[in-house]
């Protein structure tokens, strides 16, 4: 008796729509990602040269790579309803259109005033942006298919790194019309996002029952499914009450201490890998770029043991408190460049490879619009660290003359949101046919 390889089967109808819908909207949600990344921390590679131009202090340069995060959390909650009342793809194409003639126009500031109104102003155009294309998943993917489905999305933030690093490398060098090279990576990096924004309306579908691209089966199946979903949530309470719920707020403490780690090191990377190596810039953007190379995989290795496995909570916090280790590491081997960038390698693949577990959590237990409001307010809380990570550590960089200080201050916020994610009690697991 022949025995029918298992690759010649004929895929399940589940099977058969995840793959349609992951070749249809994942590369390009994280394409989109990918481009909203590098806007927000090019930055970083501009003040190698930023910095010294403008006459700009640690302190300074810190607390304007902050204030993108104090104008973001104005608009997030809102948005995140938006999303989900409204519509996503509409939604999407209007932040990207606005942040993009924003972060364009960064590179043509002169004084630190500037810097700060510009940056806030970048934070406000960008408000809820993660939120939607968060909202934007649990509208296509199951709840057991939504740690991979992140995962990727989470991808595109090292790959934002390792595009961003050679990148910047050439635009640095550039002089033309007598603009420095930070400038023309301002400048150019903008231009992404402004085309994206019109094909956005064109190319994505806000709901399953839209889309045409799906086959009546598939399209029907993914219907259902997502009424089987809202059918069995425990909690269908008003959107704005689920903000006060105890998990939600322990989930956005564990997210605020998490992001102020993230962004502390993402601003910082570029200075820190200069201060330790006294390289050029180039060869500075260059280095900056390897340790996300790791993160990568990682990342994506994440996801998928996350969905595999079903759980989600050591999914979230193991990797932040592998990346306090590592960030330690860092903050104690000051003098060895390459035992430096090591660590902060194996710190940057925690950060990124924990949201697999976290962000699927919030729609666990709540309703759709209350999962969305709960969304944009824990991401709301969140990024109030992306403010305070780049602050501090260039408070600390200008008090101590060097980052040692502002990396341990990073590993002891790792730690907390490692912790503090464990203690938020999840319902039962249910099965899926």
């Amino acid at each position: 008796m022949l025995s029918v390889p298992l690759a010649a089967l004929p895929a399940t109808l589940p099977e058969r729509t995840l793959r349609h819908v992951n070749r249809r909207l994942m590369p390009y949600l994280v394409l989109l990602y990918i481009v909203a990344y590098l806007d927000r921390v090019n930055l970083g590679y501009a003040g190698l040269q930023m910095t010294r131009e403008l006459g700009l202090s640690n302190e300074v340069f810190g607390f304007g790579g902050g204030l993108f995060f104090a104008g973001y959390i104005l608009l997030e909650v809102p948005g995140s309803v938006l999303a989900e009342v409204w519509s996503a793809r509409k939604w999407i194409s209007r932040i990207m259109l606005t942040w993009g003639f924003l972060a364009s126009a960064t590179g043509l500031i002169h004084n630190a005033q500037q810097l700060y109104w510009l940056r806030f102003f970048l934070g406000l155009a960008e408000a809820g942006f993660l939120p939607a294309l968060l909202v934007y998943i649990t509208h296509w993917y199951r709840p057991a298919d939504r740690g991979r489905a992140i995962a990727m999305l989470m991808a595109a933030i090292p790959a934002s790194q390792i595009v961003g690093g050679p990148l910047s490398a050439v635009c640095l060098k550039l002089h033309w019309l007598g603009y420095s090279g930070w400038r023309w990576l301002l400048l150019l990096e903008g231009i992404p996002a402004v085309l994206l924004g019109f094909i956005t309306l064109l190319y994505l579908t806000d709901h399953p029952h839209e889309a045409r691209w799906l086959k009546p089966d598939e399209r029907e199946w993914l219907v259902d499914e997502r009424k089987r979903e809202r059918s069995e949530r425990i909690h269908h309470g008003p959107a704005w009450k689920a903000l006060g719920n105890p998990r939600v707020l322990l989930l956005a403490v564990t997210l605020f201490f998490g992001l102020t780690a993230t962004y502390g090191i993402s601003l910082w990377m570029p200075k820190i890998v200069e201060k330790l190596s006294q390289y050029g810039v180039s060869q500075v953007s260059l280095i900056s770029s390897l340790p996300y190379l790791f993160a990568l995989p990682v990342t994506i290795a994440a996801g998928w043991h996350s969905d595999r496995t079903g759980e989600r909570k050591w999914h979230a916090a193991g990797p932040r408190l592998v990346a306090a280790i590592a960030l330690a590491v860092c903050g104690v081997a000051t003098e060895h460049i390459w035992i430096s960038v090591a660590a902060l390698a194996v710190a940057a693949a925690g950060f990124y490879s924990s949201h697999a577990g976290f962000w699927p959590i919030p729609s666990m237990f709540l309703g759709r619009a209350a999962a969305a409001a709960s969304i944009g307010f824990i991401n709301c809380a969140g990024n109030v660290g992306g403010f305070i990570g780049p602050y501090v550590v260039g408070f600390l960089a200008d008090k101590t003359g060097g980052f040692a200080a502002g990396l341990w201050f990073l590993a002891a916020c790792s730690v907390a949101s490692g912790l503090l994610v464990l203690c938020v009690r999840l319902p039962e697991k249910r099965s899926l046919p």
